[in-house]
């Protein structure tokens, strides 16, 4: 995907954006770690994603091989919160169709730092 806009709706290309984080970068705070486990759904890389998953609340598996899979359509940052220099939230909307039919996902994630690398811990489902 050289040359692409990066998934995350920063306007940057793929290569300048998520996908340093991708191949290895260590994101700077939780907005870029969600930002790029986004992106990671929309490309499908599933070892970028259970690396970024706490071991505490990691699924066996993450499913992204499910048929039929959902077309992500964008994704809307609302805030970033960081707690104190090692817990953050980030709520966000990601808009995907699945079947035809439009839905949103709108979820206040929970983010931790161990050892230097901020991973997803969980979220919380919001109307």
């Amino acid at each position: 995907m050289s040359g692409a806009t990066c998934p995350c709706g920063s306007g940057r290309r793929l290569e300048a954006c998520c996908g340093t984080f991708h191949a290895g970068e260590i994101a700077p705070d939780a907005e870029h770690l969600m930002r790029s486990r986004y992106s990671a759904y929309v490309l499908g890389l599933e070892d970028y994603l259970r690396a970024t998953w706490h071991a505490a609340t990691r699924p066996a598996a993450i499913g992204l091989d499910a048929t039929p899979s959902p077309h992500w359509l964008g994704l809307a940052v609302k805030a970033h919160t960081p707690l104190d220099d090692d817990h953050a939230t980030v709520e966000f909307i990601a808009r995907y169709k699945l079947n035809g039919r439009a839905f949103r996902l709108h979820e206040t994630s929970r983010f931790e730092r161990v050892d230097g690398r901020w991973l997803y811990v969980d979220g919380e489902i919001r109307d």
